[in-house]
């Protein structure tokens, strides 16, 4: 037996024999992932998003795994190491989050700080797009490495904005509590406690090329028998951060949870995608104001450039006149460059 597998089994044992002793003579049967769907990961295109659910333990998860998306949030700009794994982080986060909330716009994860770290934020899209940015005080004496560098009273905001039936303003939710704990999983972990009353378990991972998640979360009410969430925190602590990158979907939620007969309820591919477009950035110009609008015209053109994808805007002084020309309809703008 893999050293991976029987450190689980010891560190699972005490619960998983007390409930499951009288169901012994169907292990086998149960140790089927119960699913159709094809583990893409096994062909080397792994940035899906998958959903399952343990029935028995009343437990609901969701599992992240993003290598080309990563690849291509991380090559948008030079981070200092420790920001880039955040970043990636915060990433997988905002995917998972959409695995379990009703997203039919957008997801965005947003830690806010007055020090050399201002702001991490990472967005998912009902789409399946994702997109990144960390921004940095240019003036700090050091780069920044890791939370602490958010300074005093970080704050954490998550935010879902989906298209409203009436009208083009999004109807817009947010969540926003101070940052608590030493890393991204604890602070997320309080965000769920603190705004939606939920046990919930998460285990984020990011190197270079690959970031990955895992969030488990205790169905609401009384479903599942009387230790099953005990039993699937035992089961999830067992899973180190390297396991999560490397392990396929199939291989995870059969080493982890196989006596928990895992139903896999829905996977979709995640890719890289911006929002960015020209009429956003004329809705930003506008909101300026005239004055400020015409002082962005260098040599006689002002360009714009986004900051997660890397398209460039450029604006004639014929164009920005035609923004504040009377009768001119503004879209409603957003509330930072994207």
């Amino acid at each position: 037996m893999p050293q991976s597998c029987v450190r689980r089994a010891l560190s699972a044992t005490a619960q998983v024999v007390r409930t499951h002793a009288s169901r012994l003579h169907h292990i086998p049967s149960k140790m089927m992932i119960q699913t159709t769907m094809p583990d893409a990961s096994a062909t080397g295109q792994d940035d899906r998003l998958t959903r399952f659910l343990l029935p028995e333990a009343g437990v609901r998860g969701v599992r992240v795994h993003l290598d080309d998306t990563w690849r291509q949030i991380r090559s948008r700009a030079e981070y200092p190491e420790g920001i880039a794994r955040l970043l990636g982080e915060a990433t997988a986060a905002s995917a998972l989050f959409t695995g379990h909330a009703k997203v039919d716009g957008r997801l965005s994860v947003q830690l806010r700080g007055s020090g050399a770290l201002r702001t991490l934020f990472a967005e998912c899209t009902a789409a399946g797009t994702l997109r990144g940015i960390a921004q940095i005080d240019e003036e700090a004496t050091a780069p920044p490495q890791g939370l602490a560098d958010l300074g005093p009273n970080p704050v954490l905001a998550i935010t879902i904005e989906n298209p409203s039936p009436h009208g083009r303003d999004p109807q817009r939710y947010q969540g926003l509590v101070p940052m608590e704990g030493g890393d991204l999983r604890s602070a997320f972990e309080h965000y769920f406690v603190q705004s939606e009353q939920l046990p919930t378990r998460l285990l984020l991972a990011a190197d270079e090329h690959r970031v990955a998640g895992l969030m488990l979360q205790k169905l609401p009410g009384d479903g599942g028998d009387a230790d099953g969430w005990t039993r699937a925190c035992a089961l999830f602590d067992t899973l180190t951060p390297e396991e999560l990158l490397d392990w396929p979907r199939t291989t995870l939620l059969h080493r982890l949870f196989h006596e928990e007969a895992p139903e896999l309820l829905a996977d979709k591919p995640l890719q890289f995608g911006c929002s960015c477009s020209r009429e956003r950035v004329e809705a930003m110009l506008q909101s300026l104001g005239q004055e400020e609008a015409e002082a962005a015209l260098a040599d006689g053109v002002a360009r714009v450039r986004c900051e997660f994808c890397g398209q460039g805007y450029e604006f004639t002084p014929t164009d920005i006149a035609g923004l504040f020309a009377q009768g001119s309809a503004p879209m409603p703008a957003p509330e930072r460059m994207q």
